[in-house]
């Protein structure tokens, strides 16, 4: 004899199984009645809306604040009784009461009955956190954007010099002319290599395969070399490059290779960005270390840019930063590569007065010794 309560208990049976599969999602999921309000629902979507309440029979809308890339609010149900055919968007941000928000991929789909069949239409909702992928691809955009620019103009310039030199000896060569030429076209050739380098040493610290070779370091000897690598470069803006070095201050061990280009990246910016005046380089001994400093008289670095300058791709909107050549890189890549070696990158600075960038680096001595 057949149990009259068996479809019922089947029906049960189905629900339970349904439930217990759209919780084992990891992607949050919804689904809503043709009047918009929730039927069903996962863990997942409770904790992508960030809500601990019984979401069955709310509105969808009252539930979930949809904006557009430009900060608009989106009026979820016009959305949704326009979509016919499933949908998927990746362009949303869904904001939280505390005013933060993240990147979401949404794919609504209506849910649709064979030919008379008897049951509830409406909508499955599909979303995902994508705040993260998001933001690699904005950064590879960035990389994208900022390295053609940078590579253009060198190679462009160069390209130029060269031919300008096949011109002369072509005709009459005129020595300090040829000597002008290759001058300009070696500079851009050499700010090429700076730009590779940094690329380099970026795609190394992003993996995480940038090795410390720990050797002595003479504080004073590496502060007097980068000065004197860009005095000539100084003097063609009439500023004044000199030395202050703490006296008798001692030998430490750490990595000379990445000791240089963090102190390096300090002076190349503290010469690009200074008009007139002058810029000290200098050195002193700490409790636990080698504390470099680069003090200059330049455009300064407003209080909300300096939250921000060592983010990588990042460039003031100071236009007197905009006129100058640069990928964004090279205080980023310092703080990493300071990072690496245990120590801490201070900034002081304030605007059309001048900054000081200084690093502690801590003296690897006893590592040397095991």
């Amino acid at each position: 004899m057949a149990n009259a309560d068996q479809p019922y208990e089947d029906s049960i049976l189905d629900h339970e199984r349904l439930i217990t599969l759209i919780n084992s999602i990891t992607d949050g999921v919804i689904a809503i009645d043709e009047n918009r309000r929730i039927v069903l629902y996962n863990a997942a979507a409770l904790n992508l809306l960030d809500l601990n309440i019984v979401l069955s029979g709310q509105p969808l809308s009252e539930m979930m604040k949809l904006f557009d890339k430009d900060k608009n609010p989106i009026d979820l149900d016009a959305l949704i009784n326009l979509i016919k055919v499933p949908t998927s968007t990746r362009d949303y941000l869904l904001h939280y009461q505390d005013k933060s928000q993240i990147n979401l991929y949404l794919n609504i789909a209506p849910v649709r009955l064979g030919y008379k069949q008897i049951g509830q239409r409406g909508f499955v909702i599909v979303m995902r956190d994508i705040t993260k992928e998001k933001s690699l691809e904005e950064e590879r955009d960035e990389f994208i954007s900022v390295v053609s620019h940078e590579l253009r103009t060198p190679v462009t310039i160069a390209e130029g010099d060269l031919s300008n030199i096949q011109y002369v000896l072509d005709s009459n060569p005129d020595i300090n002319q040829l000597k002008q030429i290759v001058d300009n076209a070696y500079k851009q050739i050499v700010f090429l290599s700076e730009i590779i380098n940094d690329l380099s040493t970026l795609s190394r610290a992003e993996r995480k395969t940038l090795k410390i070779d720990l050797t002595a370091i003479d504080p004073a000897e590496l502060v007097n070399s980068l000065v004197k690598n860009h005095r000539s470069e100084a003097a063609e803006k009439g500023l004044e490059i000199n030395a202050n070095i703490e006296p008798n201050i001692p030998k430490f061990h750490s990595s000379q290779l990445y000791v240089k280009e963090i102190v390096e990246n300090f002076v190349t910016n503290a010469v690009r960005y200074t008009q007139q005046g002058h810029i000290l380089v200098g050195a002193r001994s700490q409790p636990n270390g080698i504390e470099f400093w680069v003090t200059d008289t330049g455009i300064g670095i407003s209080r909300t840019d300096q939250e921000k300058i060592f983010e990588k791709f990042y460039r003031a909107d100071d236009f007197r930063t905009r006129q100058t050549r640069g990928t964004g890189l090279g205080l980023y890549i310092a703080r990493k590569l300071t990072n690496l070696l245990g120590g801490a990158i201070n900034v002081k600075s304030e605007l059309n007065v001048g900054s000081t960038f200084s690093v502690l680096i801590p003296d690897k001595s006893d590592e040397k010794a095991n």
